[in-house]
């Protein structure tokens, strides 16, 4: 197996600064603004954005936290029982402007099920799409709002983001599968 750091910790915290940036900027302020991450990277990512907002301006916007196991169209013929952990959505997100949080963006099949779970939890006002990574290969016509990086793939690669609060650094690399999956 091949890896490749695409991404150091400085560069993580500078696109995370630049992300937050483009947040104010699209949507005039952070007003009637909600992140909510798609765990698990997703959870970490949209923390660090709320926290660079708050410094921004001045406003701490809330996070929540989306667990979409059983809105996944891939666990049929699955043996092992899918891990389920907690949705927290401890606000209210109908009217809001609600900036759905991922790591990685590749087929958009996880997109769709936060997408259709959020819809179950409530009617926002617009939801907004922010990933730190745009990789390629869509199978469903699913784009991204906001984009920290684009790195494009080829099938037989896979893009892993770390985060200290999950796996004690920060970096993005691009590593080489040699059998093609992920």
């Amino acid at each position: 197996m091949n890896q490749n750091r695409v991404f150091d910790a400085d560069g993580l915290k500078r696109t995370v600064n630049r992300l937050a940036h483009e947040i104010v900027e699209k949507n005039k302020g952070v007003q009637d603004l909600a992140l909510v991450g798609i765990r698990s990277r997703g959870e970490p990512l949209a923390n660090r954005i709320a926290d660079k907002l708050q410094e921004i301006e001045g406003v701490r916007v809330p996070v929540g936290i989306l667990d979409i196991t059983l809105y996944r169209d891939d666990l049929h013929g699955r043996l092992d029982q899918p891990e389920l952990k907690s949705t927290e959505i401890l606000f209210d997100i109908k009217g809001k402007t609600v900036v759905l949080v991922d790591d990685v963006l590749f087929t958009g099949r996880t997109v769709r099920s936060a997408l259709n779970a959020l819809m179950d939890i409530g009617r926002p006002a617009r939801i907004q799409l922010l990933v730190l990574v745009d990789r390629g290969h869509r199978e469903l016509p699913i784009k991204a709002d906001m984009v920290g990086k684009n790195i494009p793939t080829s099938h037989n690669q896979k893009v892993r983001v770390l985060m200290t609060e999950i796996d004690g650094e920060d970096g993005i690399e691009l590593v080489d599968e040699p059998d093609g999956k992920e």
